[in-house]
């Protein structure tokens, strides 16, 4: 059965003057990265090597189309921010080359997933100094979009009000779970529904499989890796974990709008050193961190076939490449499925 999953238009919540109502909020489309370990089967659905994330896995619309049609149920593409490498031109320059497309910031190089959200969050800054914004991977899937941005709206609005915070997005936990990383919830910063806030304890990067089993019987979350805050918070903590690159990225404001704003791109870019937002900035657990419970939607992280097979076989659906079981699709499909058997495979 084929299932058509692009966003609904259900009305969302507005709580209040927040920034949702001026027109502060801000999303950052994270499409940077190469989804090597989905390669095996992306090079086999595409027959080249695409990211993963301009692959139709689901439907006829690629990852990052399909994250674009969620986050447009809460931010218009005025306010909307693609980052990607310039290795990725093939796939993105026609994709929005049209008018009313998402501003598109392109990376030179791949200087870790530290710049890939510090560069947005600081072209964010320089249009509007308050402007609040969501960090959104590319590589996700969502099946009921609208309750998902609904629970985006409403940590936005308590930023609004606590704007010294980055908020985590946590996924209830299913399983022990050794490739996600995990969020030990702290006290609580706000316990009325349906936006529950807390303090973040530790997190636990990639645990063993006891560790993991542990995190889950103690009621830790899944790290979704999407991080609501001003965009000022973002830079402040960028500036005290990882402050060279910090500072190189500011220094492109002083060339923005210029001819020679790409030439300062790159110069930034050619000895910044490489750093992962993740270990650097979130796991030293600064106090400005807070995680927020996604509501109970069909979420994941698809980093792996397994994940993707799991999905496929758990909701019923046949993608456009699975239609056949001869030519490349058939091939993706039967080694899709012997991802099972083979432990390498996964």
């Amino acid at each position: 059965m084929m299932v058509q999953h692009k966003a609904s238009r259900e009305p969302l919540v507005r709580v209040g003057p927040t920034v949702l109502a001026r027109g502060q909020f801000w999303a950052i489309v994270l499409a940077g990265g190469e989804g090597t370990r989905l390669r095996p089967l992306t090079d086999r659905i595409c027959g080249d090597r695409r990211p993963k994330q301009y692959v139709s896995l689901f439907e006829s619309r690629s990852l990052l189309d399909q994250t674009l049609d969620r986050v447009s149920l809460l931010v218009p593409p005025t306010r909307t921010v693609v980052v990607t490498l310039q290795s990725h031109s093939p796939y993105y320059s026609r994709q929005f080359a049209a008018a009313g497309s998402p501003h598109v910031l392109v990376q030179p190089d791949d200087r870790g997933t530290a710049a890939g959200i510090l560069f947005p969050a600081q072209w964010a800054a320089w249009q509007d100094s308050e402007a609040t914004v969501a960090t959104f991977p590319s590589d996700h899937f969502v099946l009921e979009a609208a309750a998902f941005m609904d629970h985006v709206a409403g940590v936005a609005a308590w930023i609004d009000e606590h704007p010294d915070r980055l908020v985590l997005l946590g996924a209830h936990a299913t399983e022990p779970e050794v490739e996600y990383g995990w969020i030990e919830p702290g006290q609580p910063l706000h316990a009325e529904a349906p936006v529950r806030i807390w303090e973040i304890r530790r997190f636990w990067e990639k645990p063993t499989e006891d560790i993991a089993r542990n995190c889950q019987e103690a009621g830790c979350l899944w790290n979704t890796f999407i991080i609501v805050g001003k965009a000022k918070t973002f830079l402040r903590a960028g500036r005290e974990a990882v402050p060279e690159a910090a500072d190189r990225l500011a220094r492109i404001g002083h060339f923005r709008g210029s001819e020679h704003e790409r030439w300062a791109i790159q110069q930034a870019y050619a000895l910044m050193p490489k750093a992962n937002f993740s270990r650097s900035i979130l796991e030293p657990a600064p106090s400005c961190l807070a995680v927020s419970q996604i509501p109970a939607v069909t979420w994941s992280d698809l980093g792996s076939p397994r994940r993707v097979l799991r999905i496929l076989r758990t909701l019923g659906l046949s993608p456009p490449w699975a239609a056949t079981r001869q030519g490349p699709s058939g091939e993706a499909l039967g080694w899709l499925t012997r991802t099972e058997e083979d432990p390498a495979l996964r």
